[in-house]
């Protein structure tokens, strides 16, 4: 009996030990292959093996400090900034010069970085080989976006000293507004309009290179104009009354403190006198920094004035002028009137005569003053450059020499004949019959050279691909 009941007992606790080690190997064997899932999913992950996924970045949010006051400002892709944009010559460069004299708002110079950037993008998006192509490698939209986004972001931030709202002047970058709206979902646009007329004026007169523009007519800036026009307008009206808000340049200049307050109503910047008086703030320390390469700066560093309001009327062709309907009807559709030369755009505040007056009185002070600006600007540029040299020597050396440091290639051929030539004495200097003279041949040469890229810029045309503008023109 005795044995029988130790028999029991034993088997008994053989079997309770048998259930814990069973409970004990299921749940190893389970955490054993949660933990192998768990670094498999985020080896996926890394090498961008799962479907539908996306690296995002955590913090949003970047820290800007200004070395003056030892103030930090948080900005964002979410954050409000501003766009100032528009047709060159319609008042963009005023406007910004306008909100740079308000204490919480900083725009600074045109960046021409940004405008080229989202060129950029429109014609990766028009290819369909391009297109095809970056989706082949994974540079899909969203990545594309961010990359941009980050980029146009940096820009605007560090470009210039920081403050609590940033603003960015380019007047190109508001024909891609439509897609701005969607990568900055809280960025508001101002879209400077100006009568064509005289914005087509102002552009020839002072030879603004814009890529596709013929600067020598009339008819045909008008055409791209209007082109132009219609396509940021169209995107203002698209984005809404409470993202975008058109401004009329001429009555900007007629009546600032009116539309001054209407302007920092509709971005909710507090009201400040400083606005009016943007001439005041001109090249001081923490003040309004201007590019002495834009073509306005000798303009906005006087007060608000009336000086160009009609400065176009009578340089505009007749032909032009009947054919004006045609070549512009913008021009309607915004509200002028195509047939009026001059127009008659309103009544300026007493304030705004008073100043046009002193202008006239006192050109030698705002001449004296443009020197000024241009010599701090010119130092500020010579301190960038050096602290550049320090960091990088090489970087300035040039990868050639100079040309009249370069050996000839043909030192007993070219410059011996090319002195006969010029002197023209004695009959072994004659040159060879159907030749011509040396003269002769280069300008021959030049011809060809011209012709040749009148070609090439056709054909471009014809394909509808962007030329290369010049130095100083606008995208």
């Amino acid at each position: 009996m005795i044995a029988n009941s130790i028999v029991r007992h034993v088997l008994r606790d053989m079997a309770r030990y048998s259930k814990i080690r069973t409970l004990a190997t299921v749940f190893a064997t389970a955490s054993i292959t949660f933990l192998l899932l768990q670094s498999t999913c985020d080896e996926k992950k890394m090498m961008g093996g799962l479907n539908n996924q996306r690296m995002v970045q955590r913090s949003t949010d970047h820290v800007i400090k200004d070395k003056q006051t030892d103030k930090e400002y948080e900005y964002s892709r979410d954050m409000p900034l501003i766009f100032i944009g528009g047709m060159p010559r319609s008042g963009t460069t005023l406007m910004r010069a306008m909100l740079d004299a308000h204490p919480d708002v900083r725009c600074g110079e045109e960046t021409r970085v940004i405008p080229r950037l989202l060129s950029m993008r429109q014609q990766w998006r028009k290819s369909v080989k391009e297109h095809a192509r970056l989706l082949e490698a994974g540079l899909t939209d969203p990545v594309i976006d961010d990359a941009l986004t980050a980029f146009i972001l940096e820009i605007i931030a560090k470009h210039g000293d920081p403050a609590p709202r940033l603003c960015n002047k380019d007047p190109f970058t508001l024909k891609s507004m439509t897609y701005l709206h969607d990568v900055f979902p809280h960025g508001q646009y101002l879209l400077m309009i100006r009568d064509g007329r005289a914005t087509v004026h102002s552009i020839i007169e002072r030879k603004v290179t814009i890529t596709g523009f013929d600067i020598t007519s009339y008819r045909d800036c008008l055409k791209k104009w209007n082109t132009a026009v219609e396509s940021m307008y169209n995107q203002c009206l698209q984005v809404g009354p409470q993202w975008c808000l058109p401004v009329y340049y001429e009555q900007l200049v007629l009546h600032p403190e009116e539309w001054m307050r209407k302007i920092l109503g509709f971005l909710k910047v507090d009201w400040d006198t400083s606005v009016l008086h943007h001439e005041d703030a001109i090249g001081k320390p923490g003040g309004i920094s201007l590019s002495r390469r834009e073509p306005s700066t000798n303009q906005v560093i006087k007060p608000v004035n009336l000086g160009a309001l009609t400065s176009w009327v009578g340089h505009i062709p007749d032909d032009v002028k009947r054919d004006m309907n045609k070549l512009a009807p913008m021009l309607d559709k915004l509200g002028y009137d195509p047939n009026a030369y001059p127009p008659n755009y309103g009544t300026p505040d007493k304030e705004v005569l008073e100043k046009s007056n002193r202008i006239e009185k006192e050109s030698e002070k705002w001449a004296e003053n443009m020197k000024i600006v241009q010599e701090n600007k010119r130092k500020a540029v010579d301190d960038v450059i050096k602290q550049e040299k320090l960091a990088d020597p090489n970087r300035f050396v040039p990868d050639r020499p100079p040309m009249q440091q370069r050996p000839q290639k043909f030192p007993n051929r070219m410059n011996p004949n090319r002195q006969q030539y010029q002197d023209g004495n004695g009959p072994e200097n004659k040159p060879k019959p159907g030749k011509g003279t040396f003269d002769d041949l280069m300008k021959a040469r030049m011809e060809g050279d011209r012709q040749r890229q009148q070609q090439q810029l056709h054909q471009r045309r014809q394909r509808r691909e962007p030329a290369h503008p010049r130095v100083g023109g606008y995208y």
